[in-house]
Formats: C-alpha cells, sequence, structure tokens
C-alpha cells in the first residue's frame, strides 16, 4: 500500500512541469514585468510556489508515514 503511494506521489512529481497557478497580483507583476523585457521574475514566481507546495506535501506525507508506522505497531501488539 505505503509502495503504491510513493509511486503515484513520484509520478505525479516528474510529470508536473509548469503550474500556472498564481494570485491576481502575481499574474499582474510577471505581465508588467514581462512587457519590460524581464523574464526572471516570473520564473522566480513559480518556483517559489512550487516550493511552498512541496513543503506542505513533504510534511503531509512525513506524518502519514509516522501514523502509518504507529498504527501498524499496534496492530502487532494485538496480534501476538
Amino acid at each position: 500500500m505505503i509502495k503504491r503511494i510513493a509511486l503515484s506521489l513520484l509520478v505525479f512529481l516528474l510529470f508536473v512541469v509548469d503550474i500556472y497557478a498564481q494570485c491576481p497580483m502575481c499574474k499582474a507583476s510577471v505581465e508588467s514585468s514581462q512587457s519590460r523585457g524581464v523574464k526572471s521574475v516570473g520564473m522566480g514566481l513559480n518556483v517559489g510556489i512550487l516550493m511552498l507546495m512541496g513543503a506542505v506535501y513533504l510534511i503531509l506525507f512525513s506524518v502519514g508515514i509516522l501514523w502509518y508506522r504507529k498504527f501498524r505497531r499496534s496492530q502487532s501488539e494485538y496480534a501476538g
């Protein structure tokens, strides 16, 4: 079960190349900077969004693994 979840997460992360979900203010900032010829602002915002999103998923994944291990230990104590 855990291997299938880890594999699904890995496949999902490998196929996520570009994410264009930005707040309206960020989008306006990127559009105005691109009209002036500066293209690094948009790339920086996208990387920042991905880092913030990745941190949340890493925390959730870690908590899930800890919960699964604790659940597994409690099941083995009742069985034996």
